[in-house]
């Protein structure tokens, strides 16, 4: 059956589309619920400012998904896990952990079902891309033990702190200049 999206329908489209759906899901969801209307000669010409505000509603949503796979495209997410010695580890990093994750680091909320649907079982280096339309940004994946985990973030933080102290000396140094007295020497006031 064939209707007018009314409002955002998740997987079908944006308000003022015409779309093919079945006709079940139209008769006994979309229609009730106000989120379409058959697509009658008479509903068409009526609804076409509906379409016009259509394209500008898959313009804003394009722009959105853009914005968030510019976010989330080259994030790095280190995971510290149990493992045997082969390497292989007791247990996985699921897409809901890789999705959880980098919601706490980027603030961007992604379904899961848009993650690669490829298990991580072993540790390593993994280039994971999240499905989000046209684009696909990739998300890098570091997996290692939980040991090694520690010790990295310790090396970061040294690290940090060793960036961040010749800055501060620096600034220091300068505010300590700019507040030093001028004083004339004897020699210098004749």
């Amino acid at each position: 059956m064939k209707v007018i999206l009314t409002d955002y329908v998740y997987k079908h489209g944006v308000a003022g589309e015409v779309v093919n759906v079945a006709d079940g899901f139209a008769r006994n969801y979309l229609i009730p619920r106000k989120l379409a209307i058959p697509a009658t000669k008479q509903n068409l010409e009526h609804q076409a400012d509906l379409r016009a505000r259509a394209a500008e509603n898959r313009a804003v949503v394009n722009g959105r998904i853009s914005e968030a796979a510019a976010k989330i495209n080259g994030v790095e997410l280190v995971f510290g896990v149990k493992a045997g010695t082969n390497n292989k580890l007791y247990g996985s990093i699921t897409s809901q952990m890789i999705k959880d994750a980098l919601q706490e680091k980027t603030g961007v909320d992604i379904n899961r079902r848009r993650i690669s649907e490829r298990v991580i079982r072993e540790l390593g280096r993994y280039d994971v891309p999240v499905r989000m339309g046209d684009i696909s940004p990739v998300v890098h994946v570091l997996v290692v033990r939980e040991e090694e985990l520690a010790q990295m973030q310790a090396r970061a933080a040294a690290e940090a702190a060793a960036a961040a102290a010749p800055a501060a000396e620096s600034v220091e140094g300068a505010e300590a200049e700019a507040v030093a007295p001028v004083t004339e020497t004897p020699a210098d006031a004749q």
